[in-house]
C-alpha cells in the first residue's frame, strides 16, 4: 500500500467526523430539552404546566433536521424513563411520567422534532414558521389525545391546553425566527 493512501495518525475521515458531530449534536439536543423542562410554571386547575420544552423541541428539530432532531428527543425520553431528572420537576418519575397527564406531550416530541426538521430543511422565515407551527400542533395533538384517554372526555384536555396556546404561539414565532436565521450553521450540506 503506497504511503499516500495511508491516513495520517490521528486523522479522521470526513464521514467519521460528520458522524461524531451528529452524535454530539443529538446528545446536546437532548440536553437542551432537559434543561428547558426545568423551567416550569404550574397552571391552576391544569395538570399541564407551561415549560420551555415545546420551544426546545422545535429548535432541536429545526436546527438538526428531521432524523437527528427526532433521535435527540428519543434520547431525551429514554433518559427520563431511566429515572434521570430530565422531565419537568413536577409529576411522576420515570416511565410513569409517560403514562400520566403530560405523557402524550412527551411522546409527541420526537414526531414534532421530525416534522419541524423536515419542513424547515429549506426556505425562509415563512417555511420555518409553518414548520414550527405544525411541530407545535403535533405536540398538542399528542397531549390532548392522552389527556382525553385518561379523563374519558375532551373537556379537560381542551381547558388544560387553552392557557398554553398563547405561550406556545410566542414559542412558535421565536423558534421560527431562530431556525430561519441559524439552521444552516447546524445542518450539514
Amino acid at each position: 500500500m503506497p504511503m499516500s493512501s495511508v491516513p495520517a495518525l490521528g486523522a479522521e475521515s470526513p464521514a467519521r467526523s460528520l458522524a461524531v458531530r451528529r452524535v454530539i449534536a443529538i446528545v446536546l439536543g437532548a440536553v437542551v430539552v432537559a434543561i428547558s423542562a426545568q423551567i416550569s410554571i404550574p397552571i391552576p386547575g391544569s395538570p399541564v404546566p407551561i415549560t420551555l420544552q415545546g420551544f426546545a423541541v422545535l429548535l432541536v428539530g429545526g436546527m438538526l433536521g428531521a432524523g437527528p432532531g427526532a433521535a435527540a428527543l428519543v434520547l431525551y425520553l429514554l433518559a427520563g424513563t431511566m429515572g434521570l431528572p430530565v422531565f419537568a420537576p413536577v409529576g411522576l418519575p420515570g416511565v410513569a411520567r409517560l403514562l400520566g397527564p403530560t405523557g402524550g406531550y412527551l411522546l409527541a416530541f420526537p414526531v414534532a422534532a421530525a416534522v419541524t426538521g423536515a419542513l424547515a430543511r429549506s426556505g425562509g422565515i415563512g417555511r420555518s414558521a409553518l414548520a414550527a407551527l405544525l411541530g407545535m400542533l403535533v405536540i398538542h395533538l399528542g397531549g390532548i389525545a392522552q389527556l382525553a384517554v385518561i379523563t374519558g372526555s375532551f373537556a379537560l384536555p381542551l381547558t388544560a391546553t387553552g392557557p398554553l396556546l398563547a405561550a406556545d404561539l410566542v414559542k412558535v414565532v421565536l423558534a421560527a425566527l431562530l431556525i430561519a436565521r441559524f439552521r444552516s450553521k447546524f445542518q450539514p450540506t
